[in-house]
This record gives C-alpha cells, structure tokens and sequence, in this order.
C-alpha cells in the first residue's frame, strides 16, 4: 500500500474529517477537520462557519472513495426555506443514533458545476461518491440525515434514486408565514429570492408561463411566490414517484406546534429508535438555530406577527395573486403524503 492510500485510509477512516468541498478540475475532494462539536456550533457546514475550512487536505475523489468505509444509512430534509430545516437537523444530533448534516457546502459544489455546464453524467457520478463520503457518521450504528441547501432541490430525485433505502422529509413554511419571513429581512431578503429564482429556474423548476419581461415587471414577493410554487410542485412530484412509504410533507408550524409527535413520525420514516421526548424538549427546540439565543414558540409567533403587519397589504396581495396562479397552473397548495395526521 503506497504512502498516498494509507493517507487517504487515515483522513476518510475518521469521520471527524469531513467531505467539504469538490474541484472538478483535478476531481479532488477537499476534506476539513470537523468534530462533533463544531457540527454543533455551526450555523451551516461552509467555509463561513468552519474553521478547519482554511486549512483542507485534498484526496483524489478515486482513493477517497476506495478508502470509504461501508456506508451508514442516509436520510435527508429537504426544504424550501425560513421553515425550521435547521432546527430539525440539529434535532438528528442524537450520539449513537444519528448526526445531522446542515446544507454541507460540497452538495453545494456540485449544483453550482451543474450551472456552469457540467455533464449530467459525470456530476451524478460524483454525487453518488459525495453520498457516501458524507455517510460517514461519528459512532457505529449512527444514521446520517442530510439536510441539503434548498439550491440543491433539483438533485433530490437522483439523491432518493441512489439511495433506494434512504427516506426523505419535504419540510416548507406556509405561503403566507413564507412571504413574511422573505419581506421582514428587508433587501437582503428580497435580494436573495432573486438569486434563488435565477438558479432554480436554470432547473427548469419554475416555469409557469411568464416572458422575461413579465417576469422582470414582478415584484420582489412575487419573485419569492414562484419561488415557492416551484419548489412545492417539485415535492409534490418526489412524492407521486417515489410513494409515501418513503417521502412525507410536514409544513414549519406543524412541527414547531407538535415537536414530539413530528419527531416520532420521523422516527418510525427514518426508521429509527431514540427518547422522542427528549429530543422534542432539547436544544433543538429552544435555542435559536442561527444565533443560539434562547428560542421559543411565543418569540417566534411574535416575530412573525411582527414582521407580517408591517408587510400585511402586500403579502395578501401577493398570496392572493400566488393561488391564482397555482391554480392557472392546475397546481394544488396542498401538498400530499402529510407526516402527521
């Protein structure tokens, strides 16, 4: 065994060192050092919030997959934003049962060659081996759940096709609680939809018959309407091809209404065996998942309060103008297969 293949047995043998990065151009994976507590005190698995980030080391993706232990289980969140995914994710931080992934940036790497050209064949490929290398939980036994960026939605179909065993939640907020959180985060928050829209139309997942210019002529809530509309039609899709058994719907209030009762049905889709209730009344579920501040459903329904009376006029207006348009579409706001009864 050459000094490179012990190397790579070294750095993927451990999970402490995460599968953080992608360079298409030498197919080299870039790996940070990552423990369990720095999971836990990062916001989101990227370069802003990882230390180790500044200093990787890089294997050729070949020797880091021939290096790759057998694969824990993968489940996954996927969702459509400002709608508790964070807050899930780090629920699934429960040692010797699973470990959350929080939107790790090298799924992001992949969505992103997606857009600059990259071939289909060739990224899904990758993606695959991204599967497994990120399947690579910190206690034997543990479940891996990944909750990807909401931009790598369009990978969702291929990411359940790989994984024929794993499971998925689609979690979204309500159109309304949705536009309220887009218009109370000011320009930043109109900005970003606008990004969002440009990089999830490029996947073909928003066309519902406007011309650029009509589209140019929307307003930033508009913008953030189709957005959602897109990416609920999307799930609505996952679940009609790949069945209830393995993907439900559950929107942000019910879950922050009903924690345990969420979290038991996601154990049993998971299929997977923890205290419910401790995990429902965990930090989780009273900090704060960006900040860490002291969380709880009052203060949230008080922001939210807040943020939709400023904003009140043009959210009704826009929710209003959404449902006609999902209608013209022939397109259902009500998504199937509900977690929870």
């Amino acid at each position: 065994m050459t000094a490179a293949d012990l190397r790579a047995r070294r750095i993927v043998g451990d999970a402490a060192w995460l599968a953080h990065r992608y360079d298409p151009v030498g197919d080299d994976v870039h790996f940070v050092h990552a423990t369990r507590a720095d999971h836990r005190a990062a916001t989101f698995l990227t370069d802003e919030f990882l230390a180790g980030a500044a200093t990787p080391e890089a294997l050729s993706r070949a020797k880091a997959i021939a290096a790759a232990p057998s694969p824990a289980p993968v489940h996954f969140i996927f969702h459509s934003a400002y709608c508790c995914s964070s807050l899930l994710a780090r629920a699934f931080d429960i040692e010797g049962v699973a470990m959350g992934l929080k939107e790790p940036q090298i799924l992001n790497d992949l969505q992103g060659w997606r857009g600059r050209g990259g071939s289909s064949a060739r990224i899904a490929e990758v993606l695959d081996g991204t599967l497994t290398l990120l399947a690579r939980p910190f206690a034997l036994g543990e479940a891996v759940v990944i909750k990807p960026s909401n931009l790598v939605n369009a990978f969702a179909p291929a990411m359940l096709a790989m994984r024929p065993q794993s499971r998925a939640l689609l979690l979204y907020a309500p159109l309304r609680l949705y536009l309220g959180s887009i218009a109370r985060k000011g320009m930043w928050g109109r900005l970003w939809v606008r990004e969002l829209f440009v990089k999830i139309a490029r996947d073909g997942l928003l066309d519902y018959g406007f011309s650029p210019e009509e589209i140019m002529r929307q307003t930033d809530l508009q913008i953030a309407a189709i957005g959602w509309l897109g990416q609920h039609r999307h799930f609505a899709g996952l679940v009609a091809r790949y069945g209830a058994g393995r993907v439900r719907t559950l929107d942000s209030e019910s879950l922050v209404a009903r924690p345990a009762d969420s979290l038991a049905a996601l154990a049993d889709l998971y299929q997977l065996s923890f205290d419910v209730e401790a995990a429902a009344g965990g930090e989780a579920f009273t900090r704060h998942s960006k900040d860490g501040a002291a969380f709880s459903r009052e203060a949230r329904e008080a922001e939210q309060r807040t943020g939709v009376a400023v904003h009140a006029e043009e959210v009704d207006k826009v929710a209003i103008w959404a449902e006609a348009v999902a209608t013209a579409a022939g397109q259902s706001l009500e998504l199937p297969a509900p977690l929870l009864g």
